[in-house]
C-alpha cells in the first residue's frame, strides 16, 4: 500500500513551499496565506511562530519537481 499524495498546489504554494528548503531569513513570508493553506495540508509546520517544511512537505516537493519545471517550460 503507499501512501503517497498528489497535491494540486498553485503556483504560490509551490513557490512558498520552495522557499521553506532553507531557513526565513526574517522569519517572515509575505504571503502568510499561502503558508496557511500549506500547514492545513499538512506541508508545512508552524514552530515558535516560523514555518517549516514537513517530511510530506519535502516529499511533495520532489514529487512535484518534473511539474514545476513543465510550468516553468
Amino acid at each position: 500500500m503507499s501512501n503517497d499524495f498528489d497535491f494540486d498546489l498553485s503556483p504560490d504554494q509551490w513557490e512558498v513551499l520552495k522557499a521553506l528548503r532553507n531557513p526565513v531569513s526574517n522569519g517572515r513570508l509575505s504571503k502568510f496565506y499561502v503558508v496557511k493553506s500549506l500547514v492545513e495540508l499538512g506541508l508545512v509546520a508552524v514552530d515558535d511562530g516560523l514555518p517549516a517544511i514537513t517530511p510530506v512537505g519535502r516529499k511533495a516537493l520532489v514529487r512535484g519537481s518534473c511539474r514545476l519545471l513543465d510550468l516553468a517550460a
